[in-house]
Formats: structure tokens, C-alpha cells, sequence
């Protein structure tokens, strides 16, 4: 999936505008315009993959984006991966067939393991895990909810569902521009043969090494890319 390190930038979509949430609360944003010049921006400046959310689909379970999703995607000639409110097999598959090159299965991996093996018969390699911790519970439903969940233990189930990846956001940290905890990342990695992308909290380049150090394939870099904190083009010199 990663033959070498990548560095993804964040388009988080809330209201068909892109944001960043602190902690991933409501309320919270940053807004940082529109998506597809967003996502252009990215591309231009170097990007290899792009990572979609649609944060009104993860929080109210209906995908409020889609017009803006697609239109990023048919503007962008990358990997797209997509999260939000993708809930079903049908939904992820209608997404893969129309360009979505991977599909972020959040809740409804939560509440359906099976559905992992479902879509990833038909597509294998398509499906990101989202395992979303606080606290050191996987959290769904936009991070409101717990559940309990252990997510290096739940890492392992989903890779004998067939999972193609695990995506994991570390929502203590997501969106503070603090800086990142490499101990979870590392844990969840040694369970696991399949790719990990971490997110939350980077702010600095040191921060994107550190994750490549923990065992992380790919970082998300949301906050600190849109504040300047260093430039896209930066970090892949850097790594």
C-alpha cells in the first residue's frame, strides 16, 4: 500500500468547507476554505495521496459532503482515501467504484466487524480500519462515544477480517499542535503485518520521524501543514 513513507495531508470537510477540530470536538474548527482548492493545493505541492473526511458523515452518520468529495476526487489524479459516514457495503463499494481508491470504516467496523470482510472480498486492500482512541478506548461516532475497545487488540481482529490498513488518530492529541505520542502507535504497530498511518498531534517534522521510528507507514498531517508550521515539499526533503 506505502512502498516507501508517505506524508498525507488532512482535508477534513464540515459544511462543504475544510477544517481542522481540536480534539475533535464540534465547535472547535479552523476553517481553511474550499475543498478543492484545498486539495489542488496539496497535489501541486507534492502530495502522493490524499485523505478525505467528511466530519458531518462521521458525526451524524449520513454523508453531508458527497457533492464536495467528488468533486475533489475528479479533480485530484491520486490515491483518495475517504472516511465519514460510510456505513454500509453498499455505500463503501458505490465509493470505490466512482474513484475512491480506499475506504475509512470507523463505526460501522465497530458495530459490524463482518462488513470488513464483506467489502474487502470484493476489493481487496480497500479498507482502512479507523481505530480512534481516547483516553485508551477506541472512540466512535465522530470520537463522542466509547466503547472499550483496546485498539491494538482490535487491530489484530480487523487484519484477519482482511482489513487492508489501520488508520489510527490518537484524539488526545488530534488538532492541538502539541506534538504526537509515539508509545500507542508502537504497540498497535508490533500486533500487526499490515500498514498503520498515524495522526493527531504532529506539529513538527521531528514529530513525523518520531511516528516513522514507532513503526508508522504513512503519517496524516492535518493542523500543522495548514498553519505553516513546515511545508509539505519540507517534510518529504526532511524524510
Amino acid at each position: 500500500m506505502f512502498p516507501e513513507f508517505e506524508v498525507i495531508p488532512a482535508v477534513d470537510i464540515q459544511d462543504e468547507q475544510v477544517v481542522q477540530l481540536v480534539g475533535g470536538e464540534r465547535g472547535t474548527e479552523t476553517t481553511y476554505g474550499d475543498p478543492v482548492e484545498a486539495a489542488t493545493g496539496w497535489v501541486d505541492a507534492g502530495a502522493e495521496t490524499l485523505h478525505l473526511v467528511d466530519l458531518d458523515g462521521a458525526f451524524e452518520g449520513d454523508r453531508e459532503n458527497a457533492a464536495a468529495i467528488e468533486a475533489v476526487v475528479q479533480a485530484c489524479d491520486l490515491p483518495v482515501q475517504l472516511g465519514g459516514g460510510i456505513r454500509t457495503v453498499s455505500d463503501a463499494t458505490a465509493l470505490l467504484d466512482g474513484g475512491v481508491d480506499r475506504v475509512i470504516l470507523g463505526t460501522a467496523a465497530v458495530e459490524n466487524p463482518d462488513i470488513v470482510a464483506e467489502i474487502s472480498e470484493q476489493y481487496p486492500e480497500s479498507v482502512l480500519v479507523s481505530l480512534d482512541a481516547k483516553d485508551g478506548e477506541v472512540v466512535v461516532s465522530g470520537w463522542t462515544e466509547g466503547t472499550g475497545i483496546d485498539p491494538a487488540e482490535a487491530a489484530q481482529r480487523y487484519e484477519e477480517l482482511g482489513a487492508g490498513g489501520i488508520l489510527f488518530t490518537d484524539v488526545d492529541v488530534e488538532g492541538q499542535l502539541a506534538g504526537v505520542r509515539t508509545e500507542p502507535v508502537a504497540r498497535l504497530v508490533e500486533g500487526v503485518d499490515i500498514p498503520v498511518i498515524a495522526s493527531g498531534g504532529v506539529a513538527t517534522i521531528e514529530d513525523i520521524r518520531s511516528l516513522r521510528t514507532a513503526g508508522a507507514d504513512a503519517v496524516v498531517v492535518g493542523s500543522a501543514l495548514y498553519e505553516g508550521q513546515f511545508t509539505l515539499a519540507e517534510a518529504h526533503e526532511a524524510l
